[in-house]
C-alpha cells in the first residue's frame, strides 16, 4: 500500500523512529488497553457497554497516534490516507461520550447535548473524507470539544460519587483538561508539542487502581464466602446421621456426593434398632446454600414426627405440614421406609419423589406410593404401601441426581441403568454397592449437575453384620 520514501536515508528513517518512540508507545500502551477490556468482556460472557465502549475508545485513540506520528508521514501513502487519519479526530470523541454516559457520568439532560455534539462530529468525519481536510471543520471541532468539556464538567463535579466514582472522575477531568488545553491550543494556532496523551495515560491510570482495587477487594470477599461455605459444609454434614448402628436384622449404606459445597439432598435414620429401621431420603429443589438451609429445615420437620417413625404416610403429612409457608416457595421431594422384622412387613411412602427399587431372588422391582411434593401444597395427603419383607432382600433409596446425570451426549442415566447395576451388584455387601453405583453414574456423566445421594438397606435377620455410612 505505501513504502519509504527512496530519498530517505536509513539515518533519518532511525533519527524518527527515536524521536517517535515515546509517541508510537503510548500507542501500543493505550490499543492493547482496548484489546484488554475486549478480552475481559468475553471472559465475562456479558457485553457489558463500559468495556465496550472503553475498548473502541482506547484502539481509535491508539491508533490515530501512530497514523499521525512522524513515523507514518515518512511513508508515502495512497492518496486517501490523510482523510482517514484526519477522520478519525472526529470519530476518537464518539466512543469517549459514550463510555461517560454507560459510566453514569452524563447528567440526564447533558446527554442530549453531547448526543447533537456526536452526530455533528460524525459529519465532520464523513465530509473530511468526501472533500478532503478543511481548517474551518477542525476550528469547529474544537469548539464543540471545549463546549461539550465544559457541559461535562459543570454537570459531573457537583454529584455525589462513591469512592471509586471519585478517583474516576479525577483521572476524567484531568484528561479534559488536557483536551481542553489541545483543542484551545489548536484553535489559536499556538505551536506546542501535543501533550494530549499523557491526560489519556492518566485517564487509564485511573481506571487501572479502581480496577485493581476491585479486583482485590473481590478475592477478599471470595475469601470470606468460602469461610463460610466451607463452615456450612461442617454444619450441613453435621445434619447428617453417624453411620447405621449394627443390627442383628439390617445392614446400612449411605452415600452422599453434593454438587457444590453445601447441597439439598438428605438423609435419616428415625429408626435405629435390631427389630426395627425407618430411612428417609429427600431432594430440596435448587442448589447451593438455599437448598442447604432449606435441608437444615427437612431436618427439623423429620425430627417433629419422630411419634409417627412407623408410619410413613402420618409421618410425611407430618412434615409437609411444618414445612408449608416455610421454604421461599422451594418444594422437597422425599421417601421414607419403615422395616419391621418382627412383623416381617415394609410401609412404604413417598412425596413426588422417584420409586425405592427393591431387589429380590435375582429381580428387581419398583415400589410406587407417591403423594404430592412436600412444602407446597398444605392440602397434600399420603398414603402408605405394604409389602411383606423376605430374608435377603436389598432396598435403594435415591435421589433424582443419579437417574437424570446425563452423558456427553445428553442421555441421563436412567432408571432401567440403576436397576441393572443393582442387580450387577447384589453380591457385595451395601457399602461396596453404593459406592459401585456412585463411580458408574460420576463416569457416565459428563460433569456433576446435581447432587447424588444412595442409601442402600440389606434385610438379613439373625446375622450381626456392620454397616457403612460415607460422605463424599
Amino acid at each position: 500500500m505505501y513504502a519509504v520514501a527512496p530519498e530517505l536515508t536509513a539515518d533519518q528513517v532511525l533519527r524518527t523512529f527515536r524521536h517517535d518512540a515515546p509517541s508510537l508507545l503510548f500507542g501500543a500502551m493505550i490499543m492493547a488497553v482496548g484489546l484488554v477490556a475486549v478480552a475481559f468482556s468475553e471472559i465475562r460472557r456479558k457485553h457489558d457497554p463500559i468495556l465496550i465502549y472503553l475498548a473502541f475508545l482506547a484502539g481509535l485513540y491508539g491508533l490515530r497516534m501512530w497514523m499521525q506520528s512522524s513515523m507514518f508521514l515518512l511513508m508515502q501513502p495512497w492518496s486517501f490516507y490523510p482523510r482517514i487519519s484526519s477522520a478519525i479526530d472526529y470519530i476518537v470523541p464518539i466512543p469517549a461520550f459514550l463510555f461517560l454516559d454507560a459510566a453514569g457520568f452524563v447528567h440526564r439532560k447533558t446527554r442530549k447535548t453531547l448526543f447533537v455534539v456526536g452526530i455533528v462530529l460524525a459529519l465532520l468525519a464523513v465530509a473530511t473524507l468526501v472533500v478532503g481536510r478543511r481548517n474551518i471543520f477542525y476550528q469547529i471541532n474544537a469548539v464543540l470539544i471545549i463546549a461539550a468539556l465544559t457541559v461535562l464538567f459543570l454537570s459531573v463535579t457537583w454529584r455525589s460519587l462513591d469512592r471509586d466514582a471519585v478517583v474516576i472522575r479525577r483521572g476524567l477531568l484531568i484528561f479534559a483538561a488536557f483536551i481542553f488545553w489541545e483543542n484551545f491550543r489548536s484553535l489559536l494556532g499556538i505551536r506546542l508539542p501535543d501533550i494530549e496523551p499523557i491526560g489519556f495515560v492518566a485517564f487509564l491510570l485511573a481506571l487501572g487502581y479502581v480496577a485493581a482495587r476491585q479486583i482485590l477487594q473481590r478475592d477478599q470477599q471470595l475469601s470470606e464466602i468460602r469461610k463460610e461455605l466451607e463452615v456450612a459444609k461442617r454444619i450441613q454434614l453435621s445434619i447428617l446421621p453417624p453411620e447405621f448402628p449394627s443390627s442383628a436384622s439390617f445392614r446400612v449404606a449411605a452415600r452422599y456426593v453434593p454438587m457444590t459445597s453445601v447441597a439439598g439432598d438428605f438423609y435419616d435414620f428415625l429408626v435405629t434398632d435390631d427389630q426395627q429401621a425407618g430411612l428417609l431420603i429427600a431432594d430440596v429443589s435448587g442448589h447451593g446454600v438455599p437448598a442447604a438451609l432449606i435441608a437444615s429445615m427437612v431436618k427439623v420437620a423429620a425430627t417433629s414426627q419422630r411419634a409417627n417413625a412407623a408410619d410413613p404416610a402420618r409421618l410425611l403429612s407430618g412434615m409437609n405440614a411444618v414445612l408449608c409457608g416455610n421454604t421461599q416457595n422451594q418444594f422437597v421431594t422425599a421417601a421414607y421406609v419403615h422395616l419391621d422384622s418382627n412383623s416381617k412387613t415394609l410401609h412404604y411412602s413417598a412425596a413426588g419423589h422417584p420409586p425405592m427399587l427393591l431387589l429380590r431372588n435375582g429381580k428387581v422391582a419398583e415400589i410406587v406410593e407417591n403423594g404430592l411434593i412436600l412444602a407446597a401444597f398444605d392440602f397434600a395427603t399420603y398414603t402408605n404401601v405394604t409389602h411383606p419383607l423376605q430374608p435377603g432382600d436389598r432396598l435403594l433409596l435415591y435421589t433424582d441426581g443419579i437417574i437424570e446425570a446425563a452423558n456427553a451426549k445428553g442421555d441421563p442415566f436412567g432408571q432401567d441403568a440403576l436397576s441393572s447395576l443393582l442387580l450387577q451388584t447384589a453380591e457385595l455387601p451395601p457399602s461396596a454397592s453404593s459406592d459401585q453405583i456412585i463411580s458408574a453414574v460420576q463416569q457416565w456423566s459428563a460433569s456433576q449437575d446435581d447432587d447424588l445421594t444412595v442409601l442402600i438397606c440389606d434385610y438379613l435377620p439373625d446375622r450381626l453384620e456392620s454397616s457403612g455410612t460415607r460422605r463424599v
